[in-house]
């Protein structure tokens, strides 16, 4: 399937070269195609492979589980964040990347994951042509499926080429993007700790 895929779009990207006026046997682009679609497939757009549910389902394993409710509250309800987590998309309005860091923290009810799968999370939901909104959202769902906790909070802080590069041309500037769950939105003072703690 990753075959097919790849010669048509390499093909395709052959064609897009041609367009520009290139001339596509020159050194320098002669496996350009080929390289651009693998990267394409294998890499920027892998995240395409499954859907938002597939890949909840997929990291779901969670390491501790809890029945009795009052020893879950003993053992649990303080936050867990994992901040400063790097990551890259594409912007689906222009196809140029954007980059960032995400901040993601929840307060267990039952049940805890392993720190990288939230890492592992991001990383799929980024590789898509993708919004940062969008981004953003879809962690925050997927975590409060996965987990069920008593609040979710993602905050996303970005830099997108497509504002640097061309348009307004305005290098250096973010966008920042949150989604709240639970106690993170019923919740102000909640809310506000995680904000303090991720600065």
């Amino acid at each position: 399937m990753n075959t097919e895929k790849i010669a048509i779009i390499e093909n395709a990207f052959f064609e897009i070269l041609n367009a520009l006026g290139e001339n596509c046997n020159r050194e320098g682009l002669k496996e350009t195609p080929h390289r651009v679609a693998k990267m394409f497939v294998n890499e920027i757009f892998s995240g395409l492979t499954e859907s938002n549910e597939e890949l909840c389902e997929r990291l779901s394993k969670t390491f501790t589980e809890c029945d009795d409710e009052s020893e879950m509250c003993e053992r649990f309800g303080d936050m867990v964040i994992v901040k400063n987590i790097p990551f890259y998309s594409t912007c689906e309005h222009h196809f140029v990347p954007f980059f960032g860091k995400a901040h993601v923290g929840y307060i267990p009810r039952s049940k805890v994951i392993g720190l990288s799968k939230i890492a592992r999370l991001l990383e799929s939901i980024a590789k898509r042509p993708q919004l940062q909104e969008r981004i953003t959202k879809d962690v925050a769902t997927c975590m409060e499926q996965m987990l069920e906790p008593l609040g979710v909070m993602v905050v996303i802080e970005a830099e997108h080429l497509c504002m640097a590069m061309r348009g307004v041309r305005k290098p250096g500037s973010s966008t920042i993007t949150s989604a709240t769950r639970g106690v993170f939105k019923e919740d102000p003072a909640t809310r506000a700790e995680f904000m303090n703690l991720i600065r």
